[in-house]
């Protein structure tokens, strides 16, 4: 599925276009499109593998293409990259950072290498640089490491700022942390591209998503379009319930069930043993019809939750649940 984009507020800061580039022959991108604008944040998730880090490698000049187009602030981030490079932030998931300084030491260097450096002291106490500034890096924690990495890539000023799994390992504290300075960027007229594997700090974050597998962005839109779109098998639902009980009980009955309760606009699955997720118009009739369906199967339900779909079922529904 694919949802058309919204007209976004700010001009486009980076655009994708065919992009293609193969590793020994193999394609792990295919004419893969994407863009991201100026003030706002663009979330970029798949499952691993799917090329999504690729993708991103190419927009920071990482990686040569093999065929297609990306142009950062109208350059390329490969023939262009002396002038890109004052322009934009990078925070790599290894973080990339030398391993025997200081934390505070690398925060400084990087600040020194712009012209128009954030203060370095502001940084370190919005991330709590200031606790480890004389730890070097080796020793830091990964949720330290993290925070560091964000400081060095926010330093500069950036008019563009990727972001790989900017929230890995931290603690919620400095996962807060994170999210107000990602807002704030977008505020200030940034454009922030950000990959994750959270899908709630994609769902908190992004002004629009687009989701990649196999080389190809499969879904883009806003949050609320990708959650009102078609769900499984065609339903358009943006409620469901979800049963643990035991497994193989039949699901088929309770879609029936269900909708001669509420309709025919049904679809019910057991996701996994013994979780059987019904997705379709929530009401006390949908909710009478499943426990009369538990009692003719005579059990009783561990759990029964009811609410919204999320950007994690979407995300499940379009990639399957199957390990990669």
């Amino acid at each position: 599925m694919t949802v058309s984009p919204p007209a976004p507020g700010g001009p486009a800061a980076v655009e994708v276009r065919g992009l293609v580039k193969r590793y020994g022959g193999r394609p792990v991108v295919e004419h893969l499109d994407l863009t991201a604008h100026a003030g706002a944040v663009t979330a970029v998730l798949g499952p691993n593998g799917a090329g999504k880090t690729t993708t991103v490698e190419c927009c920071e000049g990482l990686r040569t293409p093999d065929g297609g187009t990306v142009r950062v602030l109208g350059l390329d981030p490969a023939a262009d990259a002396a002038a890109l490079r004052p322009r934009v932030g990078v925070m790599l998931q290894d973080g990339g950072l030398p391993s025997g300084a200081r934390a505070g030491e690398v925060l400084r260097h990087v600040a020194a290498m712009y012209a128009r450096p954030r203060d370095v002291g502001e940084l370190s106490e919005r991330l709590g640089i200031g606790g480890f500034a004389r730890t070097t890096v080796r020793r830091l924690s990964g949720g330290q490491r993290q925070r560091l990495a964000l400081a060095c890539a926010l330093a500069g000023r950036g008019q563009v700022v990727f972001l790989d799994e900017p929230s890995a390992g931290m603690d919620p504290q400095s996962r807060r942390a994170v999210w107000d300075l990602i807002h704030e960027l977008r505020t200030d007229g940034v454009a922030v591209v950000l990959t994750t594997h959270l899908m709630d700090e994609a769902a908190d974050l992004a002004d629009h998503v687009h989701i990649v597998d196999h080389g190809r962005v499969i879904a883009a839109g806003t949050v609320p379009e990708l959650l009102a779109h078609d769900g499984p098998h065609g339903t358009t639902t943006a409620a469901r319930v979800r049963i643990e009980a035991r497994p193989g009980l039949d699901a088929a009955a309770l879609a029936k069930a269900l909708d001669e309760a509420t309709g025919p606009a049904w679809h019910v699955s057991e996701t996994e043993p013994g979780v059987y997720v019904a997705d379709g118009p929530v009401d006390p009739a949908a909710l009478a019809a499943v426990t009369a369906w538990l009692a003719d199967a005579g059990t009783l339900a561990r759990t029964i939750t009811t609410g919204g779909r999320t950007l994690e079922d979407v995300f499940l529904d379009l990639t399957g649940r199957h390990l990669r």
